[in-house]
């Protein structure tokens, strides 16, 4: 039994770890706190039982087809702002270092109970593990005149709020604290970490797959009146409050179907507000002093964009679209016909659907986290998860490392991206570099600098040949899973006990140096290198703002054309 600043709460021993699940650090945001800034819960007597996972946010069901990856357990109730805590100690000498984690979903699903996140590895290595609910979709980042902006990130700040006041009673040192997240809890992470009003609540942070990044109001706004248009009522935060949760999640499902990374078009999203966020996040890291002490570890998956192309068939769709899918990936990217004429350039083997995907992906993802770590030489440091999933076409896809990072690879839901067989010492070693980073703020390779080093885990075969690939001195020991050709090309002992077939970890320099240098020439209006694209010649001129828009647009008619089109 553990006290907080609202009474006792009673855990269970698992594993030999004490795990507390579903404590309320906020009131239930229904009735009257609907649409509202979350409030500190109401103190109960007596002994709360902490023994299941609280409510989960009112949130849609991922379509069939993403339920078959990806899973999302949902928990009944009102009182969904609540957190988890694994410790291994649970006395306030312990003073552990702390690990609070946001779950992915594009702000409109997912949630702490997902077993994938299950903490129990994090706490029996020493640390404190503490993951969260937060409100989602329309209820947590819905845009409207009457009610603040950013909810479900308010909620996050507040669980911030409550692990710095209640974690030493859990063990854990609220002067070592860690925000970590992926994907959308990643771009969560990022807004966080520039929020004046979180600064000091955090000594490093973790960013996978997510940028720190502001949405266009105009889209949030858009997927409200969609929503308002469908329900017959005012776009207000007073209207919305009395729509049935059911009946209003029916109806975000419907107006968000196309809003996948790839196809753009309304979205919920973090928006500059003037209070929690009053500027883009990513220039207040890149530009201003904001969190110059916070220690970081950026990264993505070798294969992003096949989460988002690959369940419901639209790989082969956009292989078989030609140059209206290179005119979409343009429109989506505010770019011309120089940066994909460069990707196809760089590579010519690869297919339309990979070439777009990785066009998108390095655009809205890897560019901006290699420009936060461009700003924090240093204290930074990057990684690619490079392993393919046993699951067919999926690749090194978006949040296939979960399973690694957790070291829940025995899980079915894990098992659900990874295949059955995932290799054990993979996920040994990224779960033991998360530890370290956590507990020491290095993960153990080379901090960002010049060389621009990268961690590269889980790559297959051949991958270990290539030039620009060495070895961590730490890992020539692990001749089962590590290994790498020096820059020089010489092949090394280590390489020699490996076979072709064999995962490895290595640091790669300048790893997708050339292909990101081609955003850089776009923007200064140089040339990109020869050659023409799907026929186009090289000197094509940019598309104008609204030619993108209108090409854009085209792009997903035609894919609606082909076949049904349904978004996570």
């Amino acid at each position: 039994m553990v006290r907080t600043p609202c009474g006792v709460v009673r855990g269970r021993h698992e594993h030999g770890i004490a795990v507390f699940r579903g404590i309320p650090y906020a009131a239930p945001p229904f009735g009257p706190l609907r649409f509202r800034p979350p409030v500190r819960p109401e103190p109960w007597d007596g002994v709360r039982d902490a023994g299941t996972f609280g409510p989960t946010p009112p949130k849609p069901s991922y379509s069939v087809a993403f339920a078959r990856y990806l899973s999302d357990p949902v928990v009944p109730g009102d009182d969904c702002l609540n957190l988890n805590v694994w410790t291994r100690d649970p006395t306030p000498s312990a003073r552990l270092p702390v690990l609070v984690w946001l779950h992915g979903g594009a702000l409109t699903r997912g949630s702490s109970a997902v077993p994938v996140y299950d903490g129990w590895k994090f706490a029996r290595d020493g640390i404190v593990f503490v993951s969260i609910n937060y409100r989602l979709g329309v209820e947590g980042y819905g845009l409207f005149p009457d009610a603040p902006a950013n909810l479900g990130l308010r909620d996050q700040l507040a669980a911030l709020e409550w692990v710095h006041r209640a974690i030493e009673a859990f063990g854990g040192d609220p002067d070592r604290v860690t925000l970590a997240g992926q994907s959308a809890g990643a771009i969560s992470v990022g807004a966080l970490i520039a929020a004046p009003k979180a600064q000091g609540l955090f000594r490093r942070a973790v960013l996978q797959s997510g940028p720190p990044e502001v949405g266009e109001r105009d889209k949030v706004r858009r997927m409200v009146r969609r929503m308002a248009n469908r329900l017959k009522i005012p776009a207000t935060a007073e209207a919305f409050a009395g729509v049935d949760r059911d009946l209003l999640l029916r109806v975000q499902a419907e107006a968000g179907r196309l809003s996948s990374p790839v196809l753009g078009g309304p979205a919920f999203g973090i928006v500059i507000d003037g209070d929690l966020v009053p500027r883009d996040p990513l220039q207040a890291l890149v530009d201003g002093d904001v969190a110059r002490g916070v220690e970081l570890l950026l990264g993505w998956t070798r294969d992003e964009y096949r989460l988002w192309l690959v369940p419901g068939g639209l790989l082969e769709r956009v292989d078989r679209m030609g140059p209206v899918a290179f005119a979409g990936a343009m429109a989506r990217c505010h770019c011309g016909h120089e940066v994909p004429r460069g990707y196809r350039a760089l590579h010519p083997e690869a297919g339309t659907a990979e070439t777009v995907g990785q066009i998108v992906t390095d655009k809205l993802l890897r560019l901006p986290l290699r420009q936060l770590a461009e700003a924090r030489p240093g204290t930074s440091y990057v990684y690619e998860f490079a392993w393919p999933s046993l699951r067919p076409g999926l690749g090194a896809c978006h949040a296939l490392e979960l399973g690694f990072v957790f070291d829940t690879g025995e899980t079915p839901e894990s098992a659900k991206l990874a295949g059955d067989g995932a290799p054990q010492a993979l996920a040994d070693t990224m779960h033991e570099a998360w530890t370290r980073f956590v507990t020491t703020g290095s993960p153990g390779w080379e901090a960002w600098g010049m060389s621009h080093p990268v961690r590269v885990f889980g790559e297959v075969g051949e991958g270990r040949h290539r030039r620009d690939a060495v070895p961590h001195e730490a890992d020539r020991g692990k001749a089962a899973l590590n290994g790498a050709v020096p820059a020089d090309g010489r092949r090394t002992e280590l390489d020699d006990m490996l076979d072709p077939g064999d995962r490895m970890v290595y640091t790669a320099y300048g790893l997708r140096d050339r292909e990101l240098a081609l955003w850089t020439t776009a923007e200064a209006g140089g040339v990109a290198p020869d050659g023409p694209v799907d026929g186009k010649p090289a000197r094509d001129p940019l598309l104008s703002s609204a030619a993108r828009r209108a090409e854009l647009r085209s792009a997903v008619r035609r894919l609606r054309r082909t076949g049904r089109v349904r978004g996570r």
